[in-house]
């Protein structure tokens, strides 16, 4: 096993806030692993992802990518991550192909590699019909798939997906699962989070369960499972570790 990211200590409090949003979280991730990140709303899930991809910066502590500091070495960490987030990162104006050439010249790609990489990833999620269609004119399902291809054109070493398959159809959704698996099997560690328990139960490796910024269990869906008597699934686990009040925010 080889860690591709090291977490140690990380917090994080927000200007103004009372409570940390991440609360001196401490985690290991192997380079071959894709991990559920899982909580409720406003349990840290997507705020230690935003720290993990350099968005935002940890009130303290410290993590590791590949072995590179964010501190010293945030340029290198850049070209090894992608980021896919819930909402859609792309141009409504531009067609799917204008978009993903743009954010590929971003990777500096070149060209004739870009071009076959876009053709290739199109056809796998059912796009290529659609390349010079605008964005604007796309289904929920579409925008969603073509979202994910240009956050990882560069083949990155690790992704971060923030709610990848959300409101999306079935036929969608397994093109995007089926897309993450193919990613994963060539070599890029998955960091992944979902309100959907069903799916990361089948989907995930290993998941952390997170609830008011601290770690509650981690381990394979089956390890969970086992941890919490009378459990027979992941959502068992689930309630039994952050409870059933509501987590309405506004």
């Amino acid at each position: 096993m080889e860690n591709i990211i090291e977490i140690k200590n990380l917090y994080k409090k927000y200007k103004n806030s009372e409570d940390f949003s991440v609360n001196d979280i401490s985690l290991n991730i192997d380079k071959n692993e894709i991990y559920g990140i899982l909580g409720p709303n406003g349990a840290g899930k997507t705020t230690l992802i935003s720290m993990l991809s350099g968005l935002i910066k940890p009130t303290s502590g410290s993590f590791t990518i590949n072995g590179l500091s964010p501190k010293k070495d945030s340029s290198k960490i850049k070209q090894l991550i992608g980021v896919v987030p819930q909402e859609y990162a792309l141009y409504p104006t531009l067609t799917a192909k204008e978009n993903l050439l743009f954010f590929g010249s971003l990777y500096g790609l070149k060209q004739a590699y870009l071009h076959k990489t876009i053709d290739e990833a199109l056809e796998l999620m059912g796009l290529t019909k659609f390349a010079d269609k605008k964005i604007d004119q796309f289904s929920g399902g579409m925008k969603r798939r073509c979202n994910l291809i240009a956050g990882t054109l560069h083949n990155p070493k690790v992704l971060f997906l923030d709610e990848p398959t959300v409101g999306v159809d079935v036929q969608s959704k397994k093109a995007i699962i089926d897309y993450l698996l193919d990613l994963n099997k060539k070599g890029t560690c998955i960091i992944y989070t979902s309100h959907h328990l069903s799916e990361a139960e089948e989907f995930c490796t290993k998941i952390a369960i997170i609830d008011h910024g601290k770690i509650h269990a981690t381990g394979t869906p089956e390890e969970l499972v086992q941890k919490v008597a009378s459990a027979e699934n992941l959502e068992d686990v689930f309630i039994s570790l952050t409870g059933k009040e509501l987590r309405d925010v506004v």
